[in-house]
């Protein structure tokens, strides 16, 4: 019988599953996150809250893709990008990673225990979401809403853990988080398609056809359009539209490089949308610095 490899030797192909080795995932997740816990908390959140909801955003984005993984553990063999991921090639175990996911959901869990007990109820969703996005791709053309619903959940359990009712604007941030994480995501499925229609998974890039660019066009559309309307409603004056047009350039030259629907252009312009997030929380901070100082 041989004998069990030590744990320590077996880290990094954990530390692959959690995908912490690639953080793109972490700050996609993040950055919309942040936007919410700023705006709930009036420009000035508590040091507490951004800190529990930093950790529950690493820790619930892991778990997503552990879950992830295991849904697509007999199908990741097939496709190219996917194919040495730990749980296709048997370096994982399927039991180990549904504990790791418990572990990992377990451990978000007991960041609710210095909320408000109403953001548990919400959490709810979050984990549901979490659960049922990575089975989706076999039933609908429609995963990437899934995960916009999953990647935009944070935004009403800031405002409900700070004690606010999620209102007219955080709906508004969240459908606009929801457009845009569509938008990216079937720039991720472009760079799968041909794989994905082989084995016969489904994706709002196979949805849209050859008609994908202009799907994901219209998606940073109303993604732009609902956070300026954001903005305007926060009045956050000329810092937010800088954010705004240096969006828009981002999305111009997104648009640009992956006209041909190279794999390789299209996860590159799907890595960029980290800048996206970024450049708009500060742009938010610098809007609410201006409302401060004047």
């Amino acid at each position: 019988m041989p004998r069990p490899i030590p744990l320590r030797q077996r880290l990094p192909d954990f530390i692959t599953l959690m995908r912490l080795d690639r953080p793109i995932g972490i700050y996609l997740l993040l950055w919309p996150t942040m936007w919410a816990v700023w705006i709930a908390g009036d420009g000035n959140p508590s040091a507490r809250i951004v800190l529990i909801f930093a950790l529950g955003v690493v820790l619930m984005r892991s778990a997503g893709c552990v879950i992830n993984d295991f849904a697509d553990r007999k199908v990741d063999g097939h496709v190219q990008r996917t194919a040495q991921r730990p749980l296709a090639t048997g370096r994982i175990q399927s039991q180990e990673a549904l504990v790791l996911f418990a572990l990992l959901v377990a451990a978000a869990a007991s960041l609710l225990l210095f909320l408000p007990l109403a953001v548990f109820w919400w959490s709810l969703g979050a984990v549901a979401l979490a659960v049922i996005y990575p089975f989706m791709k076999r039933y609908t053309y429609l995963p990437q809403v899934v995960l916009g619903a999953a990647f935009s959940w944070a935004i009403p359990m800031a405002f409900v853990a700070q004690e606010k009712s999620p209102d007219a604007l955080c709906w508004l941030l969240y459908c606009a988080n929801l457009a845009w994480t569509v938008a990216y995501d079937t720039q991720y499925a472009m760079a799968d398609r041909d794989d994905d229609l082989k084995i016969g998974v489904k994706s709002t890039a196979i949805l849209f056809g050859d008609l994908d660019r202009h799907a994901i066009a219209f998606l940073q559309l109303v993604f732009l359009c609902a956070m300026y309307l954001v903005g305007h409603q926060l009045g956050l004056g000329w810092a937010w539209l800088v954010g705004l047009f240096a969006t828009i350039g981002q999305f111009i030259w997104q648009g640009f490089i992956i006209r041909e629907r190279q794999p390789a252009a299209c996860i590159q312009a799907f890595l960029a949308n980290h800048w996206v997030g970024l450049w708009l929380f500060v742009a938010l901070l610098a809007g609410w610095i201006q409302m401060l100082s004047t």
